[in-house]
C-alpha cells in the first residue's frame, strides 16, 4: 500500500523503530481483543508481529503526523464471504486503534483516507468492514465512513481467542461512494 496522507495522520509502512509504539498500544487489554487477537504479553511478541507487518504490503501504521508516534494500524484483507458479488473486486478493512486515541475521530479519518485510495487509485468496486457484536466505537467508524449494514455472520470463530462471536459487516460500492463524494462538494 502506498503512503497515505491526511490532516492529522501518515499511514504507511510499519518499521523496526515502532516496536515501543507498537507494544504500548498492543499490550493493553482490550484494544486487540475488540479486533479479535489477545493484547500482547511481551515486547518480544511484539516484535515478532511487527516484523511480519513491516513484510506485509497490506498492512499499515498509522502514525500522527504532529509528532510520528504510531497510534494503531490498519489492513487489507480479502473478505471471507464476498460470493453475494461475484463480478466486484472486493476488499476488507481491518483496524486497531491505541486505547489513548478513542474517540477523537482518527479512526475515521484513516478509513476515509483508505477508502478513497482504494476506489481512486487501485480500483476496487466494493469495501467491507466488520466488527463483533458490542464493538460500538468500531461501528460508528464504519458508519461515519458511509458503508451499510450487509448481514450479520453468527457464532465466528475467533481463532486468536479460540471463542465465537456475532460479526456485523458492511459494505459500500464505489459508485455509492462516488454519489457521494460528488454531492459533498456541491
Amino acid at each position: 500500500m502506498d503512503v497515505i496522507k491526511t490532516p492529522r495522520l501518515v499511514l504507511r509502512p510499519f518499521k523496526k523503530t515502532d516496536l515501543n509504539d507498537f507494544y504500548e498500544y498492543a499490550s493493553v487489554k482490550d484494544v486487540g481483543e475488540a479486533a479479535g487477537w489477545p493484547h500482547h504479553k511481551s515486547k518480544e511478541e511484539s516484535a515478532e508481529i511487527l516484523n511480519s507487518f513491516i513484510f506485509d504490503p497490506d498492512e499499515s501504521g498509522i502514525v500522527l503526523k504532529e509528532t510520528g508516534k504510531l497510534i494503531g494500524s490498519i489492513g487489507l484483507h480479502q473478505y471471507s464471504d464476498a460470493k453475494d458479488f461475484p463480478d466486484r473486486k472486493s476488499i476488507e478493512i481491518g483496524y486497531v486503534l491505541s486505547k489513548d486515541y478513542w474517540g477523537h475521530g482518527y479512526m475515521t479519518e484513516a478509513c476515509k483516507a483508505l477508502i478513497d485510495y482504494l476506489f481512486t487509485k487501485k480500483d476496487y468496486q466494493m469495501i467491507f468492514i466488520c466488527h463483533y457484536l458490542g464493538n460500538n466505537r468500531s461501528e460508528r467508524v464504519i458508519v461515519k465512513c458511509g458503508l451499510t449494514y450487509y448481514k450479520t455472520i453468527k457464532k465466528k470463530h475467533v481463532i486468536f481467542l479460540d471463542e465465537y462471536r456475532d460479526e456485523l459487516c458492511f459494505y459500500l460500492k464505489k459508485e455509492d461512494y462516488l454519489k457521494m463524494q460528488a454531492e459533498n462538494k456541491s
